[in-house]
């Protein structure tokens, strides 16, 4: 028993999936601890301290109040939306939040093109990265989608995809990361996304955690 959840999480700087719920959860104004746990490199063979908390052998998990286990994602996050009363982590709009758990899916399931491709990385900027076609239609893809989605639906101007932060924003968050880090190129709609995730303050926090990491994964960092 303790008295928050306990999130296990990979490395900050390359841990796309432990930040989605780490957003939503910050963003519901959820108390967390927080277990960090170095992700070793490609094809190093089980993690033994994942597999100890998470049969799976994947995080990030949720560790619950009576020691219940929440060991995906999308899951985290719909706990985080149920557990915090007027959250708006989905929109209220049922049409609306169809749309947004729509969005959520596409990215949960695919884009593999482009996770294969462009692993997150936030310490690195790369100028000359090459992708091939796969990895193209699926920049393509995200790129109308989510300024599809800032067009139709964030009639203020805040930036985000829904008016406010949801978690679709967070879901597509490591994604925005990519795009920086290698620099490609995107509709001004999307962008403006982009830039106005770079400048949440929850965000800021994670990326401040990750340049202070010294873990490394040099697969990655070669990519």
């Amino acid at each position: 028993m303790h008295n928050k959840p306990i999130l296990s999480i990979g490395n900050k700087n390359y841990s796309s999936w432990s930040l989605r719920p780490w957003l939503a959860m910050r963003w519901a104004g959820i108390a967390f601890q927080e277990r960090v746990i170095p992700l070793g490199p490609r094809g190093a063979g089980p993690n033994e301290a994942i597999l100890a908390i998470n049969p799976a052998g994947t995080v990030p998990v949720l560790e619950l109040h009576d020691g219940a286990q929440i060991w995906d994602s999308l899951a985290i996050c719909e706990w985080a939306n149920d557990a915090a009363q007027n959250s708006l982590l989905w929109p209220t709009d049922p049409v609306t939040r169809a749309i947004a758990r729509s969005a959520v899916a596409e990215m949960h399931a695919g884009f593999a093109p482009l996770r294969m491709q462009f692993p997150m990385n936030l310490k690195r900027i790369k100028h000359d990265h090459v992708w091939d076609e796969a990895a193209s239609a699926n920049i393509a893809r995200i790129d109308a989608l989510l300024g599809g989605l800032v067009q139709r639906f964030d009639l203020a101007g805040s930036g985000w995809l829904f008016g406010h932060r949801t978690i679709v924003d967070a879901f597509y968050a490591p994604v925005a990361t990519r795009f920086r880090t290698y620099q490609v190129p995107l509709s001004p709609l999307t962008q403006k996304w982009c830039d106005t995730l770079y400048a949440d303050p929850e965000f800021q926090a994670w990326e401040r955690d990750a340049l202070r990491e010294t873990w490394v994964i040099g697969e990655t960092d070669t990519i």
